[in-house]
């Protein structure tokens, strides 16, 4: 196994087709496609699967170039600060669910560590590609939850990853709304009195499962659904419409002002938001001081 190898994978796996790698890489296909049939016989896995529709990762595939990636970027630091002689920044990644909390802890730290030194990424994804970003070693750590409904999936799907989760607080389940909205001076909101007003969901793709959704109740039947892709469109929806989502009820007045409201839902369910992580890749210092920020909010948490 050669670097070169574990560079040509990569590219083959980003272009989904042989002849476009072996183009952009500036080789034949077929000395290409000899390369990677050599790299699978010497792993003694199927790294590549080969139809008629191009080519896509195995589930050992996607681990593999999880760790190709890796190498290959720790390659190219080295070649960076000791052969060009070039000062490199350290780097720091979370991925996450849309948590505006989660987001102000990510602020919180930059301004504490500056970004001379330091190159930083924040992602806000849909729940897979979260759980992708962590096992692919694009993200360092990775914010979700789990509760009674996910958690055996989840906790299933962590474990054939490699990927650890621990819990960052316990919260009940809050109705999140613009403050002009007819329900937002209520101590408590029903099910039933949100029938009326669209739910807002956050779209999850091709992983569309129930056990996926970034939203708790996700089998419940809504009268009125509507999917959106970002937070700004989400926000949007309800002050234009009075749409609703289901969240945490930590809200960050911050970064999205004090427009909006968390209003208790009647409801004896709860949720658990904590991180996931590699569980063979010990934390960085950046990362130990983004959970430290986090946690802050386990105080800011409502039952």
């Amino acid at each position: 196994m050669t670097l070169t190898q574990l560079k040509y994978a990569i590219t083959v796996a980003g272009c989904r087709s042989m002849n476009e790698a072996a183009h952009e890489l500036f080789i034949s296909q077929p000395s290409l496609s000899a390369s990677m049939k050599e790299l699978e016989e010497e792993t003694g896995i199927q790294i590549f699967r080969r139809t008629n529709r191009g080519i896509s990762l195995t589930p050992q595939g996607e681990e593999f170039l999880g760790y190709a990636r890796q190498v290959v970027e720790q390659y190219n630091l080295i070649e960076t600060k000791y052969i060009d002689k070039t000062e490199v920044k350290k780097r720091f990644s979370v991925s996450m669910q849309h948590y505006t909390f989660a987001v102000d802890a990510f602020v919180e730290m930059v301004k504490q560590f500056g970004m001379d030194e330091y190159e930083f990424a924040v992602h806000e994804e849909k729940t897979y590609e979260v759980i992708e970003d962590v096992r692919d070693f694009k993200s360092e750590i990775g914010i979700l939850y789990l509760n009674d409904f996910n958690k055996n999936v989840l906790n299933k799907l962590f474990n054939e990853y490699g990927l650890e989760f621990t819990p960052i607080l316990t919260c009940g389940i809050y109705v999140y709304i613009w403050k002009g909205h007819p329900l937002a001076d209520n101590k408590v909101i029903t099910i039933e009195e949100l029938e009326e007003y669209p739910c807002l969901s956050f779209e999850q793709g091709s992983n569309n499962s129930f056990y996926f959704a970034e939203e708790v109740l996700s089998t419940y039947q809504y009268k009125r659904l509507i999917k959106a892709n970002d937070r700004a469109t989400m926000l949007n929806l309800m002050v234009g419409l009075n749409g609703y989502t289901l969240c945490s009820g930590i809200i960050c007045e911050g970064l999205n002002g004090d427009d909006y409201r968390a209003v208790k839902l009647d409801s004896d369910e709860d949720m658990t938001i904590g991180y996931i992580r590699r569980k063979d890749v010990e934390l960085s210092p950046l990362g130990r001081k983004y959970l430290e920020e986090i946690s802050r909010y386990k105080d800011k948490a409502l039952k």
